[in-house]
């Protein structure tokens, strides 16, 4: 079998490119979030005490988080301290939402990267907006 000039080219670019891509592994990546409650994008919540979840892909760091307000007054009254689950995945924040207002919040951004996992890594930031009805 023949390969031809043009084969040959492209297959040595591709190598030159991903020479240095390394395969990863779960440890080295970091967090993300897999889910949050209420959802980003809700648009018909009930004004009053709520508690707010993100649940990330990995264990998170204990005692650290970085709430980022998206824009002046977006983050809600929090109530008391932020706290992880037994599982360290789903850090929680009880707040108090009122009516007729859109909240948002960054879950690390900028120079803000207080989520992080056990080995260190910040979580990718995320934005949650959502608003209340009224």
């Amino acid at each position: 079998m023949k390969t031809s000039p043009r084969t040959l080219i492209v297959t040595l670019l591709c190598q030159l490119v991903t020479g240095g891509i390394q395969a990863q592994d779960m440890d080295s990546v970091p967090p993300v979030v897999t889910k949050a409650v209420p959802e980003a994008g809700s648009k018909e919540l009930s004004p009053g005490v709520i508690e707010i979840r993100m649940s990330f892909s990995k264990p998170m760091k204990e005692q650290s988080w970085s709430w980022v307000a998206a824009w002046q007054d977006s983050v809600p009254e929090i109530l008391g301290q932020p706290r992880y689950e037994a599982d360290h995945k789903t850090c929680v924040l009880k707040v108090k939402l009122v009516s007729a207002r859109t909240y948002g919040i960054w879950i690390n951004r900028d120079s803000f990267h207080g989520f992080e996992d056990e080995q260190g890594h910040a979580a990718v930031p995320y934005l949650l907006v959502f608003r209340t009805k009224g």
